[in-house]
Parts: C-alpha cells; sequence; structure tokens
C-alpha cells in the first residue's frame, strides 16, 4: 500500500473526489479538502486559462485558512485537440498545485514539470497497456478506471486490473467505479487499492455545479438507466438514458436520431448545448438517493468506512485464528 508522503496526517479518508465536467468547480473542492478528502476539478471546467488561474487562487486561498486541509487537484488533458493544455500546465506549476491528474495521454514532460515543484501526477488508465506506458513516464499514481466508472470508463472487473496493476507498480494505485459509501472504499482497499476514487456521489451535493434537474434523474436512476457509448465524445463512456432520450439521442446506443418537426426542440443545436443535456454517470446510481452537504457526505462515509472494517475484521476472524 502507498498513499503518498505528502497526504499523510491529512486525509480523513483514503478518497479522491474526481473532477468532473460541468460539475466540479472551487465550491465542491474547496469543501471537499476542509472535510479531508482531496478535491479536484478539470482546468477546462473554466472556459479560459485566465479563468483557470482565478480558480487556483481562489482555492489556494480558502485552503490556507482552514485547518490542515487534504491537498486539491486539477484534471488535465493530455491530447492533441486540447489546444490549452500547455499554459495550463505552466500555471500549475506557477500555482504549484499539489495534484495533476493526467487523462488521454501520459507524457513525460508533463510529469516531469509536475515534480520540479514537488508535486504528484496521476493518470487514468483502463487496461494495463496505458498503465504500462503511464509508469514510463513516471507517474505517482495510476487511477484504475474499471467497468461501470461514471464518465470515461474501462471495461475490465477491478479484480483483474488492480491486481495487474500491482504486479508491476509500487506507487499509488486508486480504484474507480460503482462506489458511493465508506463500505465501498474500505472494499476498494480489500482489493488491494490504497485508495478509492468517486465521482458520481459527488454530483448529488450540494455544492456540486450540477443543476437540480441532473441531480434528481441521479436519485430516480437505477444501474439499468446506464448506457456506455463512445457516440457522445468519440471514448467508450457511461450516461444516463433519459438524458440521452431528452437530447434526441438514441437510449442504448447514444446515436443521434433522425430528427423531424416533432424532434426539432429537443435535438442539440451545438457540441456545448449537447454537454449541458447529456449526463454522465456510473453504475453505482442505484444507491444514490439524496443530495448532503459535502461535510455531511463525508462525515457520513467516515462512519461507513469504520463500520465496514469493524464488521470485516469480525465476520475474518473465525478464519484467521491459526
Amino acid at each position: 500500500m502507498a498513499i503518498p508522503a505528502s497526504f499523510e496526517g491529512r486525509l480523513k479518508l483514503p478518497l479522491v473526489s474526481a473532477p468532473m465536467f460541468l460539475v466540479s468547480g472551487p465550491e465542491l473542492v474547496i469543501e471537499t479538502c476542509k472535510s479531508g478528502v482531496v478535491g479536484t476539478f478539470p482546468a477546462l471546467n473554466e472556459r479560459s486559462s485566465e479563468g483557470f488561474e482565478s480558480w487556483l487562487e481562489e482555492i489556494n486561498g480558502a485552503l490556507a485558512e482552514a485547518e490542515n486541509p487534504a491537498p486539491f487537484g486539477v484534471n488535465l488533458i493530455v491530447h492533441q485537440t486540447n489546444l490549452r493544455m500547455k499554459q495550463d500546465l505552466e500555471l500549475c506549476v506557477k500555482h504549484k498545485v499539489p495534484l495533476v491528474i493526467t487523462s488521454l495521454g501520459a507524457v513525460k514532460e508533463v510529469v516531469d514539470a509536475v515534480h520540479s515543484y514537488g508535486g504528484l501526477v496521476f493518470h487514468d488508465v483502463t487496461n494495463i497497456r496505458h498503465a504500462e506506458k503511464a509508469i514510463e513516464a513516471g507517474v505517482d499514481g495510476l487511477i484504475a478506471v474499471c467497468a461501470g466508472a461514471g464518465g470515461h470508463a474501462g471495461t475490465l472487473s477491478p479484480f483483474a486490473l488492480v491486481s495487474e496493476i500491482r504486479q508491476i507498480f509500487d506507487g499509488t494505485i486508486l480504484l474507480a467505479g460503482c462506489m458511493s459509501s465508506g463500505k465501498d472504499i474500505a472494499t476498494a482497499r480489500m482489493l488491494g487499492a490504497d485508495m478509492a476514487y468517486i465521482g458520481t456521489r459527488f454530483i448529488n451535493t450540494a455544492e456540486s455545479r450540477a443543476v437540480e434537474e441532473y441531480k434528481d434523474m441521479i436519485i430516480d436512476s437505477s444501474a439499468k438507466d446506464i448506457v456506455y457509448t463512445p457516440k457522445i465524445s468519440g471514448i467508450p463512456a457511461n450516461f444516463l438514458k433519459p438524458s440521452l432520450a431528452d437530447a434526441g439521442r438514441d437510449v442504448d446506443t447514444g446515436e443521434v436520431k433522425k430528427v423531424d418537426l416533432g424532434d426539432e426542440m429537443k435535438a442539440p443545436k451545438d457540441g456545448a448545448s449537447a454537454w449541458k443535456s447529456i449526463w454522465s454517470a456510473g453504475q453505482g446510481v442505484g444507491s444514490i438517493q439524496d443530495k448532503p452537504p459535502v461535510a455531511e457526505l463525508i462525515d457520513t462515509m467516515r462512519q461507513e468506512y469504520r463500520e465496514a472494517a469493524a464488521q470485516f475484521a469480525d465476520q475474518s476472524a473465525p478464519f484467521v485464528a491459526e
């Protein structure tokens, strides 16, 4: 097990609140970190690099006044289509962002830039080939994005992916996919992960930037309402079927339907409006029934984690005794 030394004494749970497009903002990050959990957000949630820098200043300022907060992190899309990547990375270096989460590309130059000021780099992976490339780039942690995770997800079981990563990597391993409770976090550690990586559960918090209709749809949904498709972003991801239907998409494939006059008002007019109306979530939605403040949610998770650990110890005792 390898939780980073820079996290020690600052976490109340071995947990990262995942960066979520159009959902994670400074409010969610600040409250998450103040509650003892790593809070993160995508750099592209702010429309410009200037705005991104103002968010970094806001977060750093608020956490400087908090008592022993958890570190925060920024998600950078390391892909040729992200024209802001270089400038946003420079701002991460300038403001010494404690954690940078890279997606869609593990690049040694990015890792070296973050390491230059003592920051950490975690990288999203969905298979062992991606993990090997990230290890070669020198990342500090690997996020095993398994079947059922919200957003861009893989198809592998956590039993398979975490085990295979652990055989070749002694850094921090995080597990993503279908987790919503403290018991789930304890289970992730039982599987061999160092930390859990949870997104969908944090959509339904008071500090989330998700609209109320999005949050209500999560409450009304279960695993059967999640569809895995590459037809939205070009990369396979999990989405809420009702949001696909509302956007004029086929609920089983994500394909754009042939629009007639009756459908026209539902069809997305452009990419921006499509992302505002097509909502991502993981298969764990069936366990989400409320929209609490972050601090309350994390308190509940901590109690669930303690109870799960104690229960497992009691149930395991007959089988581990000599």
